[in-house]
């Protein structure tokens, strides 16, 4: 059989084309047969078809029809019956598409169904059976039923023959609306007496070829006398019923007469059950028709009954009936999914297509007529395609972050009143790109470790969140290079790549680096990577690890310090200052004086935080020249460290007390030195006994020689002295601005006349007293003078 093929191409919006395609085919075509190359016929290359993985998409239809995507051809996959499918209506044609994706694109396909000559004509009953008045005049007329032929067109049911034809012939008469009836009509009078009854053949012809034919026999009975037949009060009765409309309503009434008497005057109504029967029935009394079965606007829109109404004498007229069925808005749209997308990336181009779909709503009118839309149209809308095809499509920037998963619900809904409408929810999911960069939890960090710490100790945590999800929020943390004073800072700390941990490289200290700063990355793993950094800065904390160091007084190794307070020195008199640093930092810097020893306690204090020496009660006569102090120096560290010092005061009022006061320091070391002297002595003159001259004349010498330097070799102690205008925090003095001091001397002095001066920021005097010979280098080295019974000057330069 041929088939015919018409393609109509059109394109749509949204980058989709949209084609169709027809075939037209006869129906009980075998399974497998070959209805047309679509591929061809719609210019597409097979390769496309695989690749889109094109597929067939009939709603909720039953599938006739199947696609070789090797071939690219449509085949017939079940058989199909015409009358089965579409029944009269003409022309017969399966509807649906063909889908294929990447990109989405849909082509409707329309298969018209030819019909073939596979039904003959039939009659619903196999006999009728009529009694009819001998009287009867030529010309009257028996209505019969029609024949039935489920094929159309020419195949359809094409004529009648009637056989024999002594007494009737058959006729057709045309009615106004172009439909014919099917009648016997008298042209020979019956006579009872010779033929009481009389037997017909009614045979149907279709118009197919080969022709096919069905057969009908009609009884008649000759009866007496009923010459008038029914006449109906309308030639045609028209109504309307909606779908769906409860059994028993009443449709119209019928009404026909006869004017005979008797029983040949009394009509009665029938429907032929080759007609719409089992849908309507009708009262035999009264001809009202009313509604026995359900009704369907989708399924037929209209009904053509045929009442039989006949009197008792067997004459008959037939009323015609036209029932035109009102649609109500009894369908709810159908959505189908054409075809879907589960996941899309969240960097995708607005306009892309998410979800084609198509809307089906069988009623008419308004009632047929849907509009659909989103409950919540954020970042999506709905589009129409064409007639009953939508698209939802992205309608703003999507991002993962803000929204990982949408249901998207779509609403379709029609025209009519009440409006019908049907839901679907679409669950999309929005995959990631890496388009955060990490953000640390603080702009910078400011983080304290104590000095002396163990390297390898954990400082802190930083801590930095990617939005984004799976390896592209991995994050991973690096040490920006940079310098310390010059010193690579991971020479300093190093941080850990997967938990951001900073550990000190280094032990720490305070005295040394007080903090420093650096930078860390925070890196994904996306691709590209992303990533930010933030500022570190590490302070060192002080711990109590140094003691105090006292700076004055100094404390020399053989040298005597020596403070000297008046005996007339008031309450509160400023003996000296001790004067102490710690290079912590902090509580661990602050430094508290206590007088731990002391040769009269109750005669000097030391102040707690200045460390200031000062009396307590008024000097007197009593108290000792010589005075002993030892002052412990302690900070206020955990725990603490201290240092200790030890102050030497004289008390006197005049220069000469102090040195004879203290010569007992050194007279000891004098004694020594002469006993060596005299033995040496003795085993020189032992020695050289054989010359007594000469040793007599070396005694003597050496005789006068040590008498001449006795005073030198008295090593007298110098004590120091505050300089002039020195004032404490209450502002009293101590010294006056020059002293000078009366010595008494020996014959043959004046080499040891000296006059020297001390430098404006001492204010100690220090004496050796292992230094003998001392005069004389002062002598040659401070220009001692060479007059008689000078003074020693001591003042300030």
């Amino acid at each position: 059989m041929g088939r015919q093929v018409l393609l109509f191409i059109s394109v749509l919006s949204l980058s989709s084309v949209i084609g169709q395609v027809s075939y037209s085919i006869p129906e009980e075509m075998a399974k497998g047969s070959l209805i047309g190359n679509i591929a061809r016929d719609l210019g597409l290359d097979v390769k496309r078809m695989k690749s889109g993985k094109a597929r067939i998409y009939t709603g909720d239809g039953a599938e006739y029809i199947e696609l070789n995507k090797e071939r690219g051809v449509l085949l017939v996959k079940e058989r199909i019956d015409r009358e089965a499918l579409c029944g009269e209506t003409t022309p017969c044609a399966l509807h649906f598409q063909m889908i294929l994706e990447n990109p989405m694109e849909f082509y409707t396909v329309t298969i018209e169904i030819t019909d073939i000559n596979d039904n003959p004509p039939t009659f619903h009953r196999n006999e009728i059976k009529y009694e009819i008045t001998e009287s009867a005049l030529a010309g009257a007329r028996f209505v019969l039923e029609k024949a039935i032929d489920d094929d159309v067109g020419v195949n359809g049911l094409h004529s009648y023959t009637l056989k024999p034809t002594d007494n009737f012939i058959l006729k057709t008469p045309g009615r106004g609306d172009g439909s014919k009836n099917l009648e016997i009509v008298l042209h020979k009078p019956l006579d009872r007496e010779k033929e009481e009854h009389l037997s017909l053949i009614l045979t149907a012809v279709d118009g197919g070829d080969p022709q096919l034919s069905g057969t009908m026999q009609i009884s008649i009975t000759v009866l007496d006398v009923n010459d008038n037949s029914p006449i109906c009060s309308k030639p045609e009765y028209k109504a309307s019923v909606t779908e769906n409309a409860p059994r028993g309503t009443v449709i119209t009434t019928v009404t026909a007469s006869d004017a005979d008497q008797g029983m040949y005057g009394k009509v009665t109504y029938a429907i032929p059950k080759s007609g719409p029967a089992s849908v309507f029935e009708i009262n035999r009394e009264n001809g009202v028709i009313t509604l026995q079965g359900v009704i369907d606007y989708e399924k037929r829109k209209h009904y053509d009954i045929n009442v039989y109404a006949s009197d008792q004498g067997g004459l008959s007229e037939t009323c015609k009936v036209i029932v035109e069925v009102v649609d109500a808005n009894d369908n709810k749209p159908s959505i189908n999914i054409m075809s879907s997308s589960n996941s899309i990336s969240e960097d995708v181009k607005q306009g892309t297509v998410v979800t084609m779909i198509n809307i089906q709503d069988p009623d008419s009118n308004d009632n047929g007529k849907v509009k659909c839309v989103l409950d919540e149209n954020i970042h999506f809308t709905i589009v129409s395609t064409s007639n009953n095809f939508f698209s939802v499509v992205t309608d703003s920037e999507l991002d993962r972050e803000r929204d990982s998963e949408y249901n998207i619900s779509v609403t379709c809904s029609d025209e009519g009143v009440p409006s019908l409408s049907s839901s679907v929810t679409l669950t999309l999911q929005i995959s990631d790109v890496n388009d955060n960069a990490p953000v640390f939890e603080r702009s910078s960090y400011e983080a304290y470790i104590v000095e002396n710490n163990t390297p390898g100790l954990s400082v802190f945590t930083v801590k930095a969140r990617d939005a984004d999800w799976n390896q592209n929020a991995r994050v991973s943390y690096i040490l920006e290079d940079s310098s310390v004073n010059g010193v690579p800072v991971s020479s300093y700390v190093s941080v850990s790549a997967d938990s951001g941990v900073i550990h000190a490289v280094r032990s720490f200290d305070y005295e040394q680096i007080k903090d420093f700063q650096f930078r860390v990355k925070a890196q994904d793993g996306g691709s590209p990577p992303l990533s930010s950094n933030v500022t570190v800065k590490i302070m060192i904390q002080d711990q109590n690890d140094n003691a105090p160091q006292v700076l004055y007084p100094v404390q020399t190794g053989g040298s005597l310090v020596a403070e000297m307070v008046p005996r007339s020195a008031d309450v509160g008199y400023l003996v000296t200052k001790v004067v102490a640093v710690d290079v912590d930092s902090g509580q661990n810097a602050w430094l508290s004086y206590k007088l731990q020893k002391a040769t009269d306690r109750a005669l000097f204090e030391v102040g707690l935080q200045n460390g200031e020496i000062r009396t307590i009660r008024q000097v007197t006569d009593k108290d000792a020249v010589k005075q002993r102090l030892t002052v412990v120096v302690e900070d206020n560290g955990q725990p603490s460290r201290s240092a200790t010092v030890n102050v030497n005061v004289a008390v006197a009022d005049s220069f000469p007390e102090v040195l004879s006061e203290f010569t007992d320091f050194t007279h000891d070391k004098e004694y020594n030195d002469n006993l060596t002297f005299y033995l040496v002595l003795a085993l020189a003159v032992v020695s050289f006994l054989f010359i007594t001259c000469l040793v007599v004349i070396i005694s003597v010498k050496i005789y006068r020689w040590r008498q001449s330097r006795i005073l030198y070799h008295s090593n007298l102690p110098v004590i120091p002295y505050y300089p002039p205008r020195y004032s404490d925090t209450l502002g009293t003095g101590t010294l006056q601005h020059v002293y000078n001091y009366e010595v008494c001397r020996t014959t043959d002095s004046r080499k040891s006349d000296c006059k020297f001066g001390t430098v404006g920021s001492q204010n100690v005097l220090i004496m050796d007293p292992s230094s003998t010979g001392t005069m004389q280098r002062i002598q040659s080295e401070k220009s001692i003078l060479d007059e008689p019974d000078s003074p020693i000057e001591v003042r300030k330069l």
